[in-house]
């Protein structure tokens, strides 16, 4: 993402009356998503459009087309207020789906971003759906799993900046002109993602898998449980909430179970079987060599900002998602082995003509 300032009050300015009524008509089913190109942006864009949604898509530098899965692509910057508004007119979702690329720049421009969403849905009168995160929560609630309603006391400068961009979808709920759906669920991978940690630091994609490395796994000693997500379990969850709208509170937030890791291994032991099973040999179970992520840390910023967050590794994070159970009657959950294979197959790491494709069940 390049530089580009924010510029909320000129475009808020410039949203007359005329704009948003000429939007309104056909908006029931109209949504903009913004970081379509990332991999839950990515992910809730297809299943929208495969669900009857016109969607639509910003992305700088784009030229304005409708592409092969009918999601018509608009040109414009997440930091320009002006873009944004321009892109939501007759939509009756946006999806906030984009954050600063490789952890960098949080501090300048992730409130930005967010302020201006917030602004294009107070003037089309659209529900925001956000992707969030457990950066938002501290030691003080990882001893069970935490509810929607638990304390947020991050120890982390990007939870910090998580908490304040949460608060403020809060307050603009709380004015009653706009509805926010908060869907928080654990480490994402899923067949058309390429930034996590499955794709960037446990196998390597366009290779075979002959090791995966495990970030909650030091030595012999039992790992440390981890919390997993489906991107497309991700989006179809998205989607049912959606449906239901308009009868969730102003302010919903819902956090998914998606897979239980118990011992930092079972993910990996889960990788073995599927390449056994698609005819390779069962990749080595490998600890994640943080060592050197912390000593080339000081030179390359991503890795530093991914330093801050390794906490999440050495410390169980669980989220309870009773609420979404009661809400949705069930969680879309895709079989894991399903969803490896899937993923694997979409990384380049097995051959594509046996491989299983995995679906959402809803």
């Amino acid at each position: 993402m390049q530089d580009s300032k924010p510029t909320n009050e000129v475009a808020i300015a410039g949203a007359t009356r005329a704009a948003v009524a000429a939007g309104a008509a056909g908006a029931a089913s109209q949504a903009l998503v913004l970081g379509a190109t990332g991999g839950i942006g990515g992910e809730v864009a297809r299943q929208l459009r495969q669900a009857g949604w016109q969607v639509r898509a910003m992305k700088r530098g784009v030229v304005a087309v409708v592409d092969a899965a009918g999601i018509e692509w608009v040109p414009g910057d997440a930091l320009n207020a002006a873009d944004v508004l321009a892109a939501a007119q007759g939509c009756s979702v946006i999806v906030h789906a984009v954050n600063p690329p490789g952890y960098r720049r949080w501090a300048e421009w992730v409130l930005p971003m967010m302020d201006n969403t917030i602004a294009a849905a107070r003037a089309v009168g659209a529900t925001v759906v956000l992707p969030g995160t457990v950066y938002n929560y501290g030691p003080d609630v990882f001893a069970q799993p935490i509810r929607e309603d638990a304390p947020q006391s991050p120890t982390t400068r990007k939870g910090a900046i998580r908490v304040a961009l949460e608060q403020r979808l809060a307050d603009a709920a709380s004015s009653g002109e706009v509805r926010v759906i908060i869907v928080r669920a654990g480490d994402f991978f899923g067949p058309k993602a390429g930034n996590n940690w499955l794709a960037q630091g446990m196998v390597k994609p366009g290779q075979p898998v002959t090791a995966v490395q495990l970030p909650s796994v030091q030595g012999r000693a039992p790992g440390v449980g981890h919390q997993y997500a489906y991107l497309p379990d991700v989006a179809a969850t998205m989607l049912a909430l959606l449906k239901k709208r308009h009868e969730l509170p102003a302010f919903a937030r819902f956090h998914m179970a998606g897979y239980w890791d118990a011992d930092g291994r079972e993910f990996g032991r889960a990788i073995q079987r599927v390449v056994a099973r698609r005819g390779g040999q069962a990749p080595k179970l490998k600890a994640f060599p943080w060592w050197l992520m912390r000593l080339v840390s000081p030179f390359v910023a991503t890795l530093r900002e991914m330093m801050e967050m390794r906490y999440l590794w050495s410390t169980e994070v669980r989220m309870d998602n009773q609420l979404l159970v009661r809400t949705l009657g069930q969680e879309p959950h895709t079989p894991l082995e399903v969803a490896l294979e899937a993923t694997l197959e979409g990384l380049g790491c097995l051959p594509v003509e046996r491989g299983l494709m995995a679906r959402a069940v809803g």
